[in-house]
């Protein structure tokens, strides 16, 4: 059965598609099955994967909305070990067509379920926001990773993010864990970068990530060539800090079974 993590923070530009990506990618290099479920709507990991949307038939709105069948919504990608399942930008009005049904909040619990045994690994790539999508996505996972920017607003947003996490556990997902925080776009010479990487484990303590992932070009050019940074250099500090990162979690859940 598959272990499914909700890679969610409602601010924007923190890292949390291109650690969707390329942790899925790297996950997927160290031989477990993976699936991708981009529920943003930007669907900017589709395309970072080298998904045409124009060529996509049946996306994540689809199933949640339409009632489609997950199987015919999953693509394969160039790593081999790694689908997806897209987004589309129709899912920008999807939250006001999934209020009219019922168990709005469970809808992608029930796509998900599908799957679930299919893979060792699910992530779902949020949408930044806190509205409907989200609620159904952290409903859906077993756990959730939250990206925290190494920047001076890191902070701003968490403890919103915490109590709708809390509100998630108490009334629809008591299972829901923090499988871990993540600091991204790292960079050990900013002193800057270094208070708020001590702010978190402060905060946080146990639950930050020993991984940090550092600033790195790669991570940003891989995603216009259609590649995860594994793909597109293995030797770049981004493709290094994403294997090592999915190194910590599969060690991390081997000891929890």
């Amino acid at each position: 059965m598959g272990k499914i993590i909700a890679i969610a923070n409602q601010k924007g530009g923190v890292g949390k598609t291109t650690t969707a990506m390329n942790l899925s990618a790297s996950l997927a290099v160290l031989e477990k099955s993976v699936l991708l479920i981009d529920a943003d709507p930007q669907a900017n990991a589709s395309s970072g994967l080298g998904v045409d949307l124009n060529d996509v038939e049946c996306s994540i709105y689809e199933c949640l909305v339409g009632g489609a069948d997950v199987y015919d919504a999953i693509y394969t990608t160039d790593v081999e070990g790694l689908d997806i399942v897209t987004s589309h930008i129709n899912l920008v009005g999807a939250e006001i067509e999934m209020l009219k049904m019922d168990n709005c909040e469970k809808i992608m619990k029930n796509v998900v379920s599908v799957v679930k045994d299919d893979y060792d690994y699910i992530l779902i790539d949020c949408s930044p926001s806190l509205g409907l999508l989200t609620v159904n996505s952290l409903t859906a996972a077993d756990s959730v990773i939250v990206p925290v920017q190494c920047e001076y607003f890191a902070l701003e947003g968490i403890a919103k993010l915490l109590n709708t996490i809390k509100l998630i556990k108490t009334k629809l997902n008591p299972a829901l864990e923090i499988e871990g925080f993540l600091l991204t776009m790292y960079d050990a010479r900013l002193r800057l970068a270094n208070q708020i990487y001590d702010e978190v484990k402060r905060h946080f303590r146990e639950l930050v990530f020993k991984t940090v992932i550092q600033r790195n070009v790669k991570l940003s050019e891989s995603p216009s060539h259609g590649l995860p940074a594994i793909l597109y250099d293995a030797k770049s500090a981004g493709a290094k800090n994403h294997l090592a990162l999915a190194k910590e979690i599969i060690t991390k859940n081997k000891r929890r079974q």
